[in-house]
């Protein structure tokens, strides 16, 4: 059974930084794409980033030229470097890993940008 954990978030000010990460562990093959979904209260989950097994990341508008995805495939981890953190980015943020058969979630981590 895969397991997904996430972490790195928590409270920063408008105009910080966080790096969220998300670390894969049990029965481990073939991890394909990787990312980030979040969610604020009210609102539908959304894509924030994803990255392939190759490497090639794709962004949502509102993520790209301040967010950046990245993997370590030796360590099957997903990171998230947030950057620019406005309140409107307050969500709890969750990671996900795509394999052959199924979709793993991670139990998702709060980020709260304010001042």
């Amino acid at each position: 059974q895969v397991q997904l954990v996430d972490s790195g978030g928590g409270l920063v000010q408008p105009g910080g930084s966080l790096r969220l990460s998300c670390a894969a562990s049990g029965s481990i093959f073939a991890i394909r794409a990787m990312g980030w979904y979040r969610q604020a209260p009210g609102n539908q989950r959304e894509l924030v980033a994803a990255i392939s097994s190759g490497g090639n990341p794709n962004y949502s508008e509102t993520a790209k030229d301040r967010f950046t995805i990245s993997r370590d495939n030796a360590k099957n981890t997903v990171y998230l470097q947030m950057n620019s953190l406005q309140p409107e980015d307050t969500a709890v943020y969750y990671c996900y890993a795509d394999f052959p058969m199924a979709r793993v979630w991670g139990q998702g981590t709060q980020v709260t940008v304010s001042s």
